[in-house]
């Protein structure tokens, strides 16, 4: 990658979410302001090669996109209000685009209104504020690309037909509201922390801050809330461990062979006083809170074979009744291999293979049981799929070096 195509990645990881929000609340339509952003970046590739990187990338960013914009409205000069509106301000210097946690927030919760499906409110702020490529939109959701397409362009198009309102809501719309941001804020991080794509860093810091960010900025708003205390601790516990998941050569490390002396141990104090807070308060925890209880109990431990088997696969229990999904039931049949034995596990980890069959970490997690049971051909043939279907370099090396090991 040349000097110039990481001076463009870095700033759309950087600048993506603000540029669209700028054009948003300058222009009232999502689908010109994400378009005109693509322009943008795209332009960026080509003039900075021949110009140089500019000293201001962002500011740079915005004024090209608003021109793409404002070119876009007259080509279509559709309506009369807004071509005379990109006549006046052509020449106009884009207008200040204040705290960017403010254009952010306005973002989201646009994106997240009620009148949309929630999925399809996550994926669409997935897209618009963080910037993620359908393919690891959809690999999110584990749907083909054409099919997120269309969800999104299905939801652009009901904000434009409902004129939903592009403003931060008032303190009586929060709750509900909350749970869609909230999903949005997770997968981003997830995104962040294990990156789905084989083109981008293992692991993407710039998404993972962003994201614990934006949650205490949740937080702040609504200080009560358990899901918004739980996600953060979940998020803190989780980005405590971010420097010992990749080694040196680029290989993803396992839970059970991370370096815990380098975990964060500020972040993992403030993730479990978190997670204390909302056990005092009493009150039936949410998805949220539960795997922020399990990740708990995996940094309490010193060593993995300290770890309270027994009480992660009861958290995994109660979260099975909240969100029966099979994605759950794999990481809840990973704990009870550990406490029950791989031939459990492997037992309720064949049951999902209906649902999970595209899904590389089921094959990994078959494949691993099948190692601990002797049989290492199938095994080999579970790694094998793990591989075709995974992503990320970091997960396919460690992958392949666990297959490579087999008898």
């Amino acid at each position: 990658m040349s000097d110039v195509e990481e001076a463009v990645t870095r700033a759309h990881h950087e600048e993506w979410a603000r540029v669209v929000a700028a054009l948003t609340r300058r222009f009232g339509d999502l689908d010109i302001a994400e378009e005109a952003a693509a322009e943008a970046f795209t332009a960026a590739v080509e003039r900075w090669s021949a110009d140089g990187v500019p000293p201001n990338p962002g500011a740079w960013l915005t004024t090209t996109a608003v021109r793409k914009a404002i070119d876009r409205i007259r080509r279509e000069n559709k309506r009369d209000d807004k071509h005379k509106e990109a006549q006046m301000s052509y020449d106009d210097p884009p207008e200040p685009l204040g705290p960017i946690d403010d254009e952010r927030l306005r973002l989201i919760f646009t994106c997240c209104h009620p009148a949309l499906a929630m999925e399809a409110r996550v994926a669409l702020t997935l897209r618009i504020v963080g910037g993620l490529t359908m393919a690891e939109i959809a690999r999110a959701f584990l749907v083909q690309e054409t099919a997120m397409g269309q969800r999104i362009t299905r939801a652009k198009a009901k904000i434009k037909a409902a004129r939903i309102p592009y403003r931060v809501p008032s303190a009586e719309d929060l709750p509900g509201r909350v749970s869609g941001v909230l999903a949005v804020l997770f997968l981003v991080f997830n995104e962040g922390y294990l990156a789905t794509g084989p083109d981008t860093d293992p692991v993407r810091h710039d998404l993972t801050a962003e994201a614990i960010r934006l949650t205490r900025l949740i937080r702040a708003l609504m200080p009560q809330d358990g899901e918004v205390a739980g996600l953060l601790a979940l998020m803190l516990l989780t980005e405590a461990r971010r420097t010992a998941r990749v080694s040196p050569s680029g290989e993803l490390v396992a839970l059970d062979e991370q370096d815990r002396g380098a975990w964060d141990a500020a972040l993992i104090a403030e993730g479990h006083r978190l997670v204390r807070e909302r056990l005092a308060a009493r009150v039936a925890p949410g998805r949220y809170q539960i795997l922020a209880a399990i990740n708990a109990v995996h940094t309490s431990a010193r060593d993995v074979r300290d770890t309270d088997w027994s009480q992660v696969v009861a958290l995994y229990d109660q979260l099975v009744h909240l969100d029966p999904s099979p994605i759950v039931a794999l990481n809840r049949a990973i704990a009870v291999a550990e406490l029950d034995g791989p031939e459990v596990a492997l037992a309720a980890v064949d049951r999902l293979e209906d649902e999970l069959a595209g899904y590389h970490a089921y094959h990994a997690t078959r494949a691993d049981l099948l190692r601990r049971l002797g049989c290492s051909q199938k095994s080999r043939a579970a790694y094998d799929k793990a591989i075709e279907l995974a992503g990320n370099t970091a997960e396919t090396a460690h992958l392949t070096r666990r297959r490579d090991q087999l008898g």
